[in-house]
């Protein structure tokens, strides 16, 4: 079979929808990324929360996935996950990481940046004990990045634990699942601009407060 050659060099996207200026942001990082991630969600941008996490590997490679943001406050930016994963491992190596939103029907992207610590044991029971049974179950099934002998390990695993828990609807968290927060130093605003000349704003954590800088396309 004969594969379509597609003109990657031909893909182009105008980016016409506005401008980010000085005089139009907000003075706290966190507000501003608050602003918006309402109007993403205002625009109905699909899964406004999915984040591409990266870390650093044991070898010193980047590593990338995608995850939701679950959490936002002062703390920074909190996701949850297995601690057991490759991205549990890499944050317990080298706790420094990144984070980015794309939202493309804004034209929009930010880039965050900075130390990941985990939650309390606490925040990470509430937020497991909230999410659907099946999710939960999911999470007690999965071995998460380990390697498995095919899918029906993780099928038969699960039927178990339905079998299990079937007359109940809590589900004890285990102790290698939780959260993280990725607590900024600093974010970058995006905004799609013509001519290839998009607007950049930076915003970086000096003591209590955010020093704000524009960067060249």
């Amino acid at each position: 079979m004969t594969l379509k050659q597609t003109d990657m060099a031909a893909i182009r996207v105008e980016y016409e929808m506005g401008q980010l200026n000085e005089d139009g942001i907000l003075p706290d990082a966190i507000a501003q990324f608050r602003k918006w991630f309402d109007e993403a969600i205002e625009r109905q941008v699909m899964e406004p929360n999915a984040m591409t996490l990266s870390t650093v590997s044991t070898t010193g490679r980047p590593s990338s996935r995608i995850v939701l943001l679950k959490q936002l406050d002062d703390s920074g930016f909190g996701f949850f996950t297995n601690y057991q994963s490759q991205k549990g491992m890499e944050l317990a190596t080298n706790p420094y990481a990144a984070l980015l939103f794309f939202w493309p029907e804004l034209q929009r992207q930010v880039r965050v940046a900075g130390r990941v610590e985990k939650m309390s044991a606490a925040l990470s029971e509430t937020y497991f004990q909230s999410r659907p049974k099946g999710n939960k179950l999911g999470s007690v099934a999965s071995p998460q990045s380990q390697e498995i002998a095919g899918r029906d390990v993780l099928d038969a695993h699960l039927a178990q634990l339905e079998a299990q828990y079937q007359d109940t609807e809590y589900i004890p968290r285990p102790t290698h699942w939780g959260g993280y927060w990725l607590v900024p130093d600093s974010l970058e605003f995006w905004q799609g601009g013509r001519s290839r000349l998009h607007d950049r704003l930076v915003y970086e954590k000096q003591g209590e407060h955010w020093t704000i800088k524009r960067l060249a396309p």
